[in-house]
């Protein structure tokens, strides 16, 4: 790289629009949305669609939407042809749907695109010409009075042709082709000369699109640009302006909602921001960003795996994984701050109320997504998404100092494996610490109220190997097992905190229990019980608690005092 860029970049010229109103416009409606997947989108690929995936991508682009869908270049190749004809002769374009077919200022290939239109209910016809210095001068060696010549001469040929195809329905479009590189009195020039050839008015409007072919400049320049045009051209009343910008600088949504703001009616691009180079507009970005402030973009991603899928399939190109609303992670946090900060947030929310949830700009469940991701958990996370994750999935409610405790387990597994672990991890290490799936009831309990108010309770246990027979008397059933079980294995057990919920309800609903446990005076820890009967659950926990500390205690070890 230079070390003086000046001497061979130049930053490109603000436009000096003093009195721009664009700053403070809010976007209140959508705007006329059209799909470009099929043909800029297409001619981006290295492997471009045969007429299968394109005809699923347009089923898919129908289904989402898009009333407006450019659906191919008829004059570039018979595929590109064959596609056109079939989608008119296998009557397969819905009532409310306009296709639109692209060509260059040549007669030939003007003559081809209307040939290839032929019975169509309706069309948009997009002529476009380069009107760039660069493209002037370089490319086609014509001074600017040839430049308004060529497009006007192919203009009046798409009036001559339409008019001998008097059964469809036309919509023409001019696109002055590097209309971002171009100054923007001779933009409008030659727009203006277009116009006037088809005679542009309320009652017969054509679209002008004002294409970003390459992103020169900030966006907040090319907004300038198009409310320049829009305050300036001529017959704007009978103009749909469109815009078609690229992001060549990695700003294109943002330049195509700046230029919405600045006036334009209609907006080009593609799915998940396919096209040359960087790629054209991302409409998913810019219809969700609409979505999330509150206006209905007229676009339904409420699968918006499905549409993935398609495009994916469609293109031979994965989206990524931090693409916003669509890819895998875009709803998934990591950091234990980010995790603790959702976790409260849902268990605050209440149904019906503005969504405002931290590190979540849209509601998953709106594009289909579950929260089953929203938390996942790796080295960097902390107890608040390890505690999601079983509560969302498996209903467990681990009190504050049980997370504490637990989550000490699962970073010792974390710094030796080094992966993510997904909530069935979780629970299966859940389930093996505390021995859900081991410790076993009490068998053949007999509960027995006494006459000075305490409870008598008898039973068998498994114990190290052994069926032992218990009987233990205390102010209630979790007391009065606790005396029997001192007087069965010797370990003295109290009880510091308990904590207990159903999980699901009617006939499937469990209890959990969670008991914090001093056991012998030396070590601190938790149990944990579930069970259909409540009573069950409890001592179960307790058992659970005592086996952690004797495993313990064999494997020399303390188990840490969870500070308060």
């Amino acid at each position: 790289m230079l070390q003086q860029p000046h001497t061979k970049y130049r930053a490109f010229a603000p436009i000096g629009l003093k009195d721009r109103t664009w700053p403070d416009a809010v976007l209140t409606r959508a705007p006329i949305w059209l799909s470009t997947d099929l043909r800029d989108g297409n001619q981006a690929l290295v492997e471009p669609m045969d007429i299968a995936r394109k005809m699923r991508m347009f089923e898919q682009l129908v289904a989402i939407g898009f009333k407006e869908i450019e659906v191919g270049f008829p004059s570039a190749s018979q595929v590109e042809f064959d596609f056109v004809r079939k989608l008119i002769e296998e009557d397969r374009i819905p009532d409310d749907v306009t296709i639109q077919v692209l060509t260059q200022a040549r007669e030939p290939l003007i003559a081809r695109t209307f040939e290839s239109l032929q019975g169509a209910p309706r069309a948009i016809v997009h002529l476009y010409n380069a009107v760039a210095p660069i493209m002037r001068t370089v490319v086609l060696g014509m001074d600017e009075d040839e430049i308004v010549a060529l497009a006007t001469s192919h203009a009046a040929m798409f009036n001559d042709l339409a008019a001998r195809q008097r059964h469809t329905c036309w919509t023409f479009q001019y696109s002055p082709e590097m209309f971002s590189g171009t100054d923007l009195a001779f933009s409008k020039r030659v727009v203006d000369a277009v116009t006037a050839v088809w005679n542009a008015s309320p009652e017969r409007k054509c679209i002008i699109n004002l294409p970003s072919t390459v992103e020169h400049s900030t966006p907040n320049i090319f907004a300038d640009m198009i409310e320049w045009m829009h305050r300036h051209l001529a017959r704007r009343d009978g103009i749909v302006l469109s815009v078609h910008p690229h992001n060549d600088r990695g700003t294109g949504t943002a330049a195509g909602e700046f230029a919405l703001m600045a006036g334009a009616d209609r907006i080009e691009g593609c799915l998940f921001g396919n096209g040359e180079r960087t790629g054209n507009l991302d409409l998913v970005n810019v219809a969700l960003n609409l979505y999330t402030q509150g206006v209905w973009p007229g676009l339904d991603f409420s699968n918006i795996d499905e549409v993935r899928a398609t495009v994916e399939h469609c293109n031979q190109i994965a989206v990524h994984p931090r693409h916003p609303y669509a890819g895998d992670l875009v709803y998934t946090s990591f950091s234990g701050s980010h995790q603790d900060a959702i976790k409260k947030a849902f268990a605050a929310r209440r149904e019906g109320d503005v969504w405002d949830m931290p590190y979540l700009p849209i509601d998953p469940k709106d594009v289909g997504r579950s929260y089953e991701a929203v938390i996942r958990v790796n080295s960097q996370s902390g107890k608040g998404g390890m505690a999601y994750l079983l509560e969302s999935e498996y209903g467990i409610e681990m009190p504050r100092r049980l997370q504490i405790e637990f989550m000490q387990v699962v970073q010792g597994v974390m710094d030796v494996a080094g992966t993510e672990l997904s909530a069935a991890n979780i629970y299966a290490l859940f389930e093996r610490e505390y021995g859900l799936a081991t410790v076993q009831a009490l068998s053949n309990r007999v509960l027995e109220a006494q006459a000075d108010a305490s409870v008598l309770l008898r039973g068998q246990l498994h114990w190290e190997g052994a069926l032992v027979d218990m009987q233990g008397q205390g102010n209630g059933p979790i007391d009065a097992f606790i005396q029997a079980l001192q007087e069965a294995t010797g370990h003295r057990v109290r009880v510091i905190d308990y904590h207990q919920h159903a999980i699901g309800a009617g006939a499937d609903a469990k209890a959990a229990a969670y008991l914090e446990l001093r056991v012998d005076e030396a070590q601190t820890l938790f149990g944990v019980g579930l069970d259909a009967d409540v009573i069950s659950a409890a001592l179960k926990a307790i058992v659970s608690g005592l086996e952690r500390a004797t495993a313990q205690g064999r494997q020399g070890a303390q188990c840490t005092v969870v500070p308060a």
